[in-house]
């Protein structure tokens, strides 16, 4: 007997189903044009020549490189003014590159695979490779859109209960899924800094020391044992805690109507919760471990970047993953879309002792962001629609 076909909502036939492509199409589109048009002022190593001074015209101390008011044309200025294109322009390529930045390329299909198997074991493989897939992209696209302090959590609970995941479980799941990302800087920040130095780890463009992303760093360390403590504290011992916090949310006047679905989520993340601390530690370790290849696939983009192009021994490319760890930091307090502007500031900053010249490290990072980047706005951009039209 064949299965009766559901028509879909009128709402969601013919051009409604191609709005989100059009506009998530869109955004990607202009996110891209305006970061390779923006014109930037590159700091110049001794043996180049500038055409700008900087200026602090608002007096807070810090090179604002898209600012053009804060640059005065000079001869003799230690600043180059292009564009993103220009920059990349100056890129000079060889089979060298190539094999790096397809190595590169393959570091992003560790990292979302890592995700994949990590979103697979924690729903019991009752989502699919191809539902896996489109979740997580979906996920990134979210994340991509939203600033480094908000990330795409919220948005990926509602994904995971579109996927017929109750949703105090993609509750629960979302939330041991920051707990293990969390938990993984945590562990690896102490080992790092026990083989890297300080004045390797954190010296910046010039070569020095800076002691304000020192401070930085550790505040932003100990803000995220401080989470990561919370989250398993919440989530393995007291997940009253957060039913709690729902049903006190569920008291707003506007949210009332919604009070049975709060009270029905914070069951669910209890019931989750004694679930989960169940679970062997095998169960714990391949999570950890999918949670490791992933954020050892991110990290290792931006080594095959580097080494596309300069020459890195052994422990010079553990010294760039030293670095990142305070990149991830300061791309974590962003508070623009995708950490946009902040990650290619911070990379500059940090990476550019590796290079003899400002205009490379720059081109790299703006490389590095092509790469790893705007491909999850396009292809959340392509799949958003599919998506809204089946869930």
């Amino acid at each position: 007997m064949m299965e009766t076909q559901v028509a879909p909502p009128k709402i969601l036939r013919g051009f409604r189903v191609w709005i989100p492509l059009i506009i998530g199409l869109g955004v990607a589109g202009y996110l891209l044009y305006s970061n390779l048009n923006e014109v930037r002022f590159v700091e110049v190593n001794a043996n180049e020549v500038g055409t700008h001074l900087w200026k602090d015209s608002n007096n807070n101390g810090i090179v604002e490189h898209w600012l053009e008011e804060e640059f005065l044309p000079d001869a003799a200025g230690q600043y180059r003014k292009q564009n993103i294109s220009d920059i990349l322009s100056d890129i000079q390529w060889s089979g060298q590159s190539t094999v790096f930045i397809l190595l590169a390329v393959l570091m992003i299909f560790v990292r979302d695979m890592g995700y994949i198997i990590r979103i697979r074991l924690l729903t019991d493989k009752k989502l699919s490779w191809h539902r896996s897939f489109v979740v997580i992209m979906i996920w990134e696209f979210a994340s991509a859109l939203s600033p480094g302090v908000v990330g795409g959590a919220a948005v990926a609970m509602f994904i995971l209960n579109r996927e017929k995941i109750p949703m105090g479980r993609a509750t629960a799941l979302v939330v041991i899924t920051a707990f293990m990302d969390n938990l993984f800087f945590v562990l690896c920040v102490p080992i790092v800094v026990m083989i890297v130095e300080y004045s390797v780890m954190f010296a910046d463009f010039s070569g020095d020391v800076s002691g304000g992303l020192i401070t930085l760093f550790w505040l932003g360390y100990g803000i995220i044992v401080l989470i990561s403590l919370m989250l398993f504290i919440s989530l393995f011992f007291q997940p009253r805690l957060i039913k709690s916090m729902l049903m006190l949310i569920a008291k707003l006047p506007f949210i009332k109507k919604y009070r049975e679905d709060f009270q029905r989520t914070g069951d669910e993340i209890v019931i989750t919760s004694k679930e989960f601390r169940g679970r062997s530690a095998k169960f714990w370790l391949g999570i950890f471990g999918a949670t490791f290849l992933s954020w050892t696939g991110r990290y290792l983009v931006i080594n095959m970047i580097l080494a596309a192009f300069l020459s890195l021994g052994f422990y010079e490319h553990f010294v760039v993953l030293a670095k990142q760890f305070a990149l991830w930091v300061i791309m974590l307090i962003s508070p623009t879309p995708g950490a946009s502007g902040v990650a290619e500031w911070g990379f500059t900053r940090l990476l550019g002792s590796f290079a003899t010249s400002g205009l490379l490290i720059s081109s790299l990072a703006i490389l590095w962001r092509l790469i790893s980047y705007f491909p999850y706005l396009f292809i959340g951009s392509l799949l958003m629609p599919r998506w809204l039209k089946k869930k």
